[in-house]
């Protein structure tokens, strides 16, 4: 311990001595180390922080996987709670209630399960003015499974899922914060939920604001509560629809793999076995079971790949920050060496030396790393805006300095500390004595061998460099052609906002009068050019596909396709050209009558339908629905021959509910061509245009959008006014100008493209700071060689040459080596490049210059130092 302390106070004594080195080591690692730690601490929060629970290892995921799809028609629901996976060897996290009520009676396995599923988005009124909240539905053993308490009031138990209950909701902590003000006055406190009263009887506890990562609900309510009006809740309680995500927590004792043995043969039985069987033997289904920690992902995806992206240009960035500050021990070991010398005739051990050395190259990094720890706190605030640039919404993800922050800040700084001093710590131990004690070491052999571990360093940081830098230009052109992509129609001055009747209970025709009389009103404010609506916006992430089978395809082939409901004047309004045929027309929106619906009559808003008794079917089919079509889906379909009046047929045997025994398979839906209209981007600009089918929008949720003379954000108050005279019960929601709209799209490859920018910009400052550090120290190294040659007739152009050709030499060499890294590594990226290629040949020649060029702008200061070198002096030098 007293030798530690001695070396502790030895070097903190000679780092004090050259406050020069000190200042920009400590400075140099500093970047390094806080890029690092600002991208583990988002890292950390989005990938591998605890759920808030008790004990999450004991708590496991339900997933179910089988060789095809079930037999028969089923309905799936997925929020995104878990990876999904369609096609071959489908798997999924959603179950049927029948299935959790089967699990959750097997107390042998479970100490508790619970089941959840949302966000369901409701009308919240009773607070102020109506808004729109979401929240999830939940067992009445979800909190009690999971081990979460309440901050205010209770949460909900097993005596409110109850059909008899009476409807009760717990608030989120944020959310009670937020919309409430943290009034703890609210538990007792009536408000409504798409017209439904409920109770507020708790709180969460703080940090609790849903299981799934990054996915924040405002409230929690009983599955029981069925009369919210949500699609896919109905038949909740059938095998045909499969909806809940299932948790369960493991009973002491009891191993993961006994508990899926035994929840996997309960699943195959209820497939295969069961009263109205979904599988075949052959097709094996089963129950896998995860750590929920591993299993839910939530929102981690949409940020994974950009934060490891990010981190492998940070690790670069600390590698060249390394090599950096190793290339100053390594200039500073020269003039120490007569010092090591004299230490090492007087019997000082080589391998107290050498530790003695690393002490002090570790205490650089200590405080390069509690400095870059304060650039990180920074930093994270700074990425996490970035991310959320142009949403009101703040960062999904609690980002909080903790234990394993502080951990990685203090194993990174060691770690650069050996890194970087271990190297030229050994070489300055292996000094030969005789001629380390002259005065004169400029020229021994130790020097040049010295020198040659600096031009290693250099070309190492040189390399690191061009891939970091290639890295980002291929995110940068990427960020460019995405910006520049044609959607099809024009995207200025348009004002998009949603509205959702039927959480009101608006029936399909009260809906048609509402948009009617909305788009009325729309269009009378000055500065309205023209309106419409649609069942998504377009390039604002919402997307909806359908199979259908076309006419004169062979039979039994079907297609998928996108589809997109649209109001009238929506080409108009968008600007998509029409190509061939007809836009809609007014009687296109009419409602189809249907024999086995009730009458309109027997429908009023703010109250559930009662079906009437199933008709007989009438002897004359409807006629097919006119639908317009998209220039691709000619092209691919109709290559040469005229579409107009073709037909589409969609339905056949899906979306059947096995309750609906009366009805029965569903018919299929025959639609019409009646026109082609130019393409358009739909949900995003990266997807390349499918064909498409828009068809008239009869009833349901839509976004409308308002195509203005100026500026469409002026429009917004006036909007609201309009909706809340039309209904005051009815809130709108999403609103953004549709370049607005497009911008958030591009928020991730546009934070990646400047993140990793700043990264790479930094990386080839850092390398070129080495550079003229290593050429510094060679002109210093070689002063007295310098004044010889001009002596003897040297020009000062040939010096300049000289020092310049050397630096040049390293960078092209760094170069050479980083382009064959950058070949075998930005394959990587290949998910996030859109219209570049990884092996770009422009972003390699480009990038490849501006290094070169900046490398020579690093040499020409010491270059130009050693043109004025006096050879008087020179020769007079050591």
């Amino acid at each position: 311990m007293g030798t530690l302390i001695q070396d502790l106070r030895y070097g903190l004594r000679m780092l004090a001595r050259n406050p020069g080195f000190t200042a920009v080591a400590v400075l140099t690692l500093a970047l390094g180390i806080g890029a690092n730690t600002a991208i583990f601490s988002l890292i950390d929060a989005v990938m591998l922080k605890s759920l808030p629970v008790r004990d999450p290892s004991r708590i496991v995921l339900f997933n179910w996987t089988a060789h095809k799809h079930w037999n028969g028609s089923i309905e799936t629901s997925s929020f995104g709670d878990c990876s999904f996976q369609e096609t071959e060897n489908p798997s999924g996290c959603t179950f049927p209630y029948p299935y959790f009520e089967l699990i959750r009676s097997n107390n042998n396995l479970f100490s508790g399960a619970a089941a959840f599923a949302g966000p369901a988005a409701v009308v919240l009124s009773g607070n102020g003015p109506a808004r729109l909240a979401e929240g999830e539905l939940v067992s009445g053993d979800y909190f009690t499974t999971l081990g979460v308490a309440a901050a205010l009031g209770r949460t909900l138990g097993p005596e409110d899922d109850l059909l008899s209950a009476s409807p009760a909701v717990v608030l989120s902590y944020g959310f009670w914060q937020s919309a409430f003000g943290g009034d703890r006055s609210v538990i007792g406190r009536t408000i409504e939920l798409n017209r439904i009263p409920f109770v507020i009887v708790g709180v969460t506890a703080p940090g609790f604001n849903s299981l799934s990562p990054g996915k924040a609900q405002d409230f929690f309510v009983s599955l029981s509560v069925l009369p919210l009006n949500i699609d896919w809740a109905k038949n909740s309680r059938t095998l045909r629809n499969w909806w809940l995500v299932i948790v369960a927590r493991l009973r002491t004792g009891m191993t993961l793999e006994n508990a899926q043995a035994a929840a996997s043969l309960a699943f195959r039985n209820e497939m295969v076995n069961g009263e109205k069987p979904l599988s075949k033997p052959s097709d094996d289904p089963r129950v896998v079971l995860v750590p929920v920690q591993q299993g839910l992902t939530g929102d981690r995806g949409e940020f994974s790949t950009a934060l490891y992206v990010l981190m492998a240009a940070a690790g670069m960035v600390l590698l060249i920050a390394c090599a950096n500050v190793a290339g100053l021990l390594v200039s500073r070991s020269a003039a120490r060496q007569k010092e090591i010398a004299v230490r090492l005739s007087l019997g000082a051990p080589r391998l107290r030396i050498l530790r003695q050395l690393l002490t002090e190259s570790v205490l650089v990094s200590f405080a390069g790393g509690a400095l870059g720890v304060l650039f990180a706190y920074w930093g994270v605030h700074a990425i996490t805006s970035l991310i959320m640039a142009g949403s009101k919404d703040p960062f999904p993800f609690a980002v909080e300095p903790d234990w394993r922050l502080l951990a990685f800040a203090l194993v990174v700084s060691v770690s650069a500390g050996i890194l970087s001093g271990f190297a030229p710590a050994l070489r300055s131990t292996k000094l030969d004595l005789t001629p380390g004690l002259k005065e004169n070491i400029s020229t021994r052999p130790e020097g040049a061998r010295r020198f040659r571990l600096g031009n290693l360093l250099v070309a190492v940081q040189a390399a690191l460099s061009i891939i970091a830098l290639i890295g980002a230009g291929l995110l940068v052109r990427t960020l460019q052609n995405l910006r520049n992509v044609n959607p099809g129609f024009d995207t200025r001055n348009i004002l998009l906002f949603g509205i959702d009747p039927t959480l009101a209970k608006y029936t399909d025709s009260q809906i048609q009068n509402l948009y009617r009389e909305l788009r009325e009103r729309f269009a009378a404010l000055p500065g309205v050019i023209s309106t419409s609506y649609s069942s998504d916006a377009l390039l604002s992430g919402g997307l909806w596909t359908e199979t259908v089978r076309v006419e004169d395809q062979p039979k039994g082939m079907e297609t998928e396709v996108d589809m997109l409901a649209a109001g009238p004047d929506f080409f108009k309004t968008m600007r998509i050209p029409l190509l061939e045929g007809q836009m809609f027309a007014s009687e296109d929106f009419s409602l189809p009558v249907r024999a086995s619906e009730p009458s309109e009559s027997s429908q009023k808003a703010g109250s559930a339908s009662t079906p009437s008794p199933v008709a007989k079917p009438s002897a004359a089919p409807n006629p097919p629905i006119h639908v317009l079509v998209n220039a691709r889906f000619v092209h691919e379909f109709f290559p040469k021959m005229n579409p107009l009046g073709k037909q589409l047929t969609e339905g056949g045997s899906s979306g059947a509910s096995g309750d609906d025994v009366a009805v029965g398979k569903p018919r299929s839906k025959r639609w019409q061509i009646v026109g082609v209209v130019g393409d358009a981007k739909y949900n995003s600009v990266h997807r390349e245009i499918h064909p498409m089918v828009y068809v008239p929008l009869m009833g349901g949720g839509a976004y409308f959008e308002l195509r203005a003379a100026s500026d469409p954000a002026a429009l917004v108050p006036a909007v609201r006014e309009v909706v809340r005279r039309v209904d005051s019960n009815l809130p709108i929601f999403g609103v953004k100008t549709q370049t607005e709209s497009i911008e958030r799209l591009l928020s991730k490859p546009r934070v990646i493209a400047q993140l990793s920018t700043f990264f790479a910009g930094l990386a080839l400052v850092l390398a070129c700071i080495g550079l003229y550090g290593l050429l510094s120290y060679e002109i210093t190294r070689r002063t007295r060689e310098i004044g010889i040659r001009m002596a003897l007739g040297a020009e000062k152009s040939d010096v300049l040459r000289m020092v310049v050709g050397q630096g040049l030499k390293l960078a092209l060499i760094g170069v050479a080596i980083g382009i064959a890294g950058a070949l075998a590594l930005t394959r990587f990226l290949s998910s996030l490049l859109y219209g570049v290629k990884p092996t770009d040949p422009l972003t390699f020649v480009a990038v490849s210059l501006i290094l070169i060029i900046v490398a020579l702008l690093a040499c020409y200061i010491p270059a130009r130092r050693a043109a004025k070198v006096d050879p008087m002096v020179a020769l007079r030098y050591e």
